[in-house]
């Protein structure tokens, strides 16, 4: 997952920047009905299954480091998106980090399906994370993504040193890679705490995604041609993506969707930063628009921005969400999949 927006999520290890957060992409135990995270599925490789919760616990994370421990990790700390992925695989946080609750009090999209008014929450909006609070639930495993190793998602840099002092730590690294290699780490790491990733529920949303790939693969096909754009939006600039460094363009440009890729880009990849005078460089059939909270959203960019208003897909009413923070699990990534295949098939083509 890239960088993301300020008001989203910054890189953690780092200074917040427009473009640095820019990039992109947890809950009370519940007793017996969950357990805590995964070994298993990589790109291509089935999760092995359930870990027993007695005996030595290992895991080896994207920094190529290897966490071990005396017993299976109980006390859960991750940021947000990742108790999120790791919910949907029946694995439950003690505590999480991160935009968990929106300023109304509703969950955050990236929370999933984790119940925010149960979770302790030790930060919101970055760099929040309460130190004090977070060393008083003696954690056994801090989890987060990764951006860039191996600074962790969220934790903030000034107090990064403190914070990894007090527990062991994993890092899944989720930009410039394949979703379905992303997915499967985060499966392996809730298989390796205990989950059941050969459950119902589990095995029903890998379906589910599947099925929903196949038929974007489908619609791209039957639409060739079909030009799709990726962006987030400021009051300032327009950001157009670069597939290749987005896990979810990627994988959808795999499955046949024809993005525009930027000819230029800032350091680091991800975007090629536009002034809105230029927002008509680039022409697609259909935009996908980062709605994340802070984001400028089609209605509004209609209302005060002309060149956006003048562009092909604009007029013709072609843009759609694009969850720019998804978490990494099926269950989160099979409706975002079938939404984009419903666009792509009823886009019609609209530049020259």
């Amino acid at each position: 997952m890239p960088r993301h927006r300020p008001s989203s999520s910054p890189p953690s290890g780092r200074a917040l920047s427009r473009r640095g957060v820019l990039t992109s992409a947890g809950v009370l135990g519940l007793g017996g009905l969950l357990a805590a995270c995964g070994d298993g599925e990589g790109e291509g490789e089935e999760a092995k299954g359930s870990a027993t919760n007695t005996g030595p616990w290992r895991f080896t994370d994207d920094r190529g480091k290897t966490v071990t421990s005396d017993s299976t990790p109980k006390r859960l700390v991750a940021f947000i998106g990742a108790a999120a992925a790791l919910h949907d695989l029946g694995i439950e946080c003690t505590a999480v980090f991160g935009p968990t609750k929106l300023e109304s009090g509703e969950p955050d999209p990236r929370a999933g399906s984790v119940d925010v008014d149960k979770v302790t929450i030790l930060g919101n909006t970055y760099p929040q994370f309460n130190v004090e609070r977070y060393a008083g639930l003696r954690p056994d495993l801090l989890i987060a993504q990764m951006t860039e190793p191996p600074a962790l998602w969220y934790v903030p840099e000034e107090s990064a040193e403190k914070i990894e002092s007090l527990a062991p730590s994993v890092g899944i690294l989720t930009a410039k890679s394949s979703l379905t290699h992303v997915i499967g780490r985060f499966t392996a790491l809730a298989a390796s705490l205990g989950a059941d990733v050969k459950a119902d529920k589990v095995t029903a949303a890998k379906q589910r995604f599947e099925t929903a790939s196949e038929t974007l693969r489908q619609a791209a096909k039957s639409r060739g041609g079909l030009k799709v754009m990726a962006i987030s939006a400021a009051a300032d600039i327009l950001y157009v993506a670069t597939p290749d460094d987005f896990t979810d363009l990627r994988y959808y440009k795999s499955l046949g969707v024809e993005f525009v890729t930027p000819t230029k880009t800032g350091e680091g990849g991800f975007w090629q930063q536009l002034s809105w005078e230029n927002a008509d460089t680039y022409e697609a059939d259909l935009i996908l628009v980062d709605n994340r909270t802070g984001n400028l959203q089609p209605a509004e960019l209609k209302k005060t921005k002309p060149t956006w208003a003048g562009l092909p897909a604009v007029r013709a009413d072609q843009t759609i969400p694009w969850a720019n923070e998804e978490r990494f699990s099926h269950a989160g990534y099979a409706p975002r999949i079938e939404q984009l295949a419903a666009a792509v098939r009823e886009s019609k083509t609209v530049t020259a």
